[in-house]
């Protein structure tokens, strides 16, 4: 445990779109996403709307993954995974992740069938957890999309009288996933209108509503791009010439030892490879030392 100064590292996105059905969320995200990549062909959408994804493919050629029930963690984290095993994917679209939680086959259906009890959900929580680690801990940009509801509760007025309260709409998905992301991106009606509701970048803090388009991920990638990147870091890791200095990067770069991690075991081997072989050098020409030494007595 010590302390470190501060250091900003160039990071990968986790936004959030949410908004009720036919507000934009789809088309929203895409547009997003071409101005984080610039290019349609850097995008994948994974699509659990029934199709919904391919229709705008007149804005250009993006890629889709079609998922249907069973919308388990599993079957998404394999969809991520899909998506990132092609190198030339730069922003997973999730859209949405409602499914995961509420479709068929999602957490909500498995904790039903396991009987509905509070206990069932020490089976759900932690395969509901791989699925949002899975976004986390992605080598890519990752939009998520959500479905909203009207929230009611039934409340007892003055007079002892049962009513419904309407409390405005809720993200359909398990409360308390927006924590996770940069920013969130709230749709608030079919004229596509967008408010922030967090907002870690500070770019749209306080700012009136706007229409999410290609302008939005341009401002995002660049508050990404500031701060020494992952391949700066790559470098220096690829030029450390000791053990003790490579632990030095490790430290100095906490942020993202998740990422670097398998890179610093790597040079690591590499390192005590190389010192395995200078031992093994040494040791040979010692030998035919001391053979000379006889000789020449």
């Amino acid at each position: 445990m010590k302390l470190q100064q501060a250091k900003r590292h160039q990071v990968k996105l986790r936004l959030g779109l949410s908004g009720a059905s036919g507000f934009g969320k789809s088309y929203s995200a895409l547009l997003l996403a071409y101005g984080i990549t610039n290019d349609w062909s850097k995008i994948a959408i994974i699509d659990t709307e029934n199709g919904s994804a391919s229709l705008y493919s007149h804005l250009g050629d993006y890629n889709v993954l079609s998922l249907e029930a069973p919308y388990s963690p599993e079957r998404y984290i394999e969809a991520i995974n899909t998506c990132e095993a092609s190198e030339n994917i730069e922003v997973i679209i999730v859209d949405s992740i409602t499914m995961e939680w509420s479709g068929s086959g999602g957490c909500l259906d498995m904790h039903s069938k396991l009987g509905g009890r509070f206990a069932d959900w020490s089976i759900v929580t932690p395969r509901h957890q791989s699925f949002i680690d899975a976004i986390l801990k992605s080598n890519c940009h990752v939009v998520t999309t959500v479905r909203k509801k009207m929230d009611y509760s039934m409340d007892r007025d003055s007079n002892g009288k049962t009513k419904v309260i309407k409390h405005g709409l809720k993200d359909i998905t398990r409360e308390g996933f927006s924590y996770e992301l940069t920013v969130d991106f709230e749709i608030i009606n079919d004229k596509h209108l967008a408010k922030v509701s967090k907002d870690r970048t500070g770019l749209f803090t306080n700012k009136p509503e706007f229409i999410i388009n290609a302008s939005t991920g341009k401002k995002l990638i660049a508050w990404c791009n500031e701060g020494i990147s992952i391949e700066q870091i790559t470098q220096e890791i690829k030029n450390c010439s000791s053990i003790i200095d490579l632990k030095h990067i490790y430290d100095k770069h906490s942020s993202v030892q998740s990422e670097i991690k398998s890179l610093v075991l790597r040079r690591k081997e590499e390192l005590e490879a190389l010192k395995n072989q200078l031992i093994d050098q040494k040791e040979i020409v010692n030998p035919i030392k001391t053979e000379n030494n006889g000789i020449d007595s």
